[in-house]
């Protein structure tokens, strides 16, 4: 379905998770599930810490952050998708495809710089718990979540309005199943030097100095365990930041696989898109889950607004 002899391009098509007919109802199936749970555990979660005294700490500050953050992102392209699937009309118009890329790419630079956020809570935490209540009170707590939220939505900004700067007029088939944006500038017939060079500078200070952030606090905080003697220290020490550390290597080991590979790689698109799944729908589902788990304070709070909720 492509347009090779327009002018210009209105419309995008966007690239089917399946090109069989057959899996389309099992795909709907699957991925509105996985879309239910995400909500209803990141809700749960979001629930638990608003209710429970006890996680009105800095560290359920930024896990609420993070939990409404994994509520929206899923919902920038899921419910799309998921009409795609019923429908089999992937269109998308120039509009619609501008405003999800921009909040898809807002909120996934917001979850960036909010992990970042929560490594340096963690790291103040281990390395001066005695300096901990000075150095993150609730107006610290405040001023890093609004820089994020910021920080994240002034990113998505540039890169939004540098890739639909550029001029569409041949193709419009879009190599994904929601618009990001390597798959929509590698549609453009004009110059993409602009918004690449962006790409590469802009999301590259923002992207590595909040990597750094995290690596950095993690390199302190684990030289800090490692220097605690007894065995009960260390596992207390490192179950406070166990949850965390996996669900930052999740997001950036996914995120690595979508947009950082060699250009030499074999291009599979039906690889790409299940990477990406994975890293936009996936991910956020597994996230309550995984501080569920690690956590004996959520587990309680959860138990009690789920028994509150059936009783009630």
């Amino acid at each position: 379905m492509d347009t090779h002899n327009v002018s210009s391009v209105t419309r995008f098509i966007l690239m089917g998770l399946s090109e069989l007919p057959e899996v389309r109802y099992p795909l709907f199936v699957l991925f509105a599930t996985v879309y239910q749970v995400t909500l209803v555990g990141n809700g749960a979660l979001l629930l638990a810490i608003g209710t429970e005294k006890k996680l009105h700490t800095p560290m359920y500050f930024f896990l609420a952050n993070l939990s409404f953050i994994d509520m929206l992102c899923p919902s920038t392209t899921v419910p799309k998708m998921l009409q795609n699937l019923l429908t089999q009309e992937n269109g998308i118009s120039l509009i619609g495809c501008a405003l999800q890329l921009y909040f898809l790419v807002a909120l996934l630079g917001t979850e960036v710089f909010l992990l970042a956020a929560m490594a340096y809570d963690r790291y103040v935490a281990i390395c001066f718990p005695l300096r901990y209540t000075l150095m993150v009170t609730r107006v610290r707590c405040v001023q890093l979540a609004s820089g994020t939220w910021a920080a994240g939505f002034l990113n998505s900004f540039i890169h939004t309005m540098a890739t639909f700067s550029l001029s569409f007029c041949r193709s419009n088939l879009v190599n994904q199943y929601y618009c990001d944006i390597p798959q929509i500038v590698a549609l453009s017939c004009s110059s993409t030097y602009l918004a690449e060079m962006l790409v590469l500078v802009v999301g590259g200070i923002f992207g590595v100095g909040a990597f750094l952030t995290t690596l950095i606090s993690y390199f302190y905080i684990v030289s800090s365990i490692l220097r605690i003697q007894s065995v009960e220290g260390k596992r207390k020490a490192f179950s406070t930041c166990a949850s965390h550390l996996l669900v930052v290597c999740l997001f950036y080991g996914t995120a690595i696989f979508t947009y950082i590979r060699p250009s030499s790689s074999q291009h599979l698109p039906a690889r790409d898109r299940l990477i990406s799944m994975l890293n936009g729908v996936f991910t956020p589902m597994l996230n309550p889950i995984i501080y569920s788990l690690r956590n004996t304070e959520v587990k309680g709070a959860l138990r009690r607004v789920l028994c509150h909720g059936t009783w009630s």
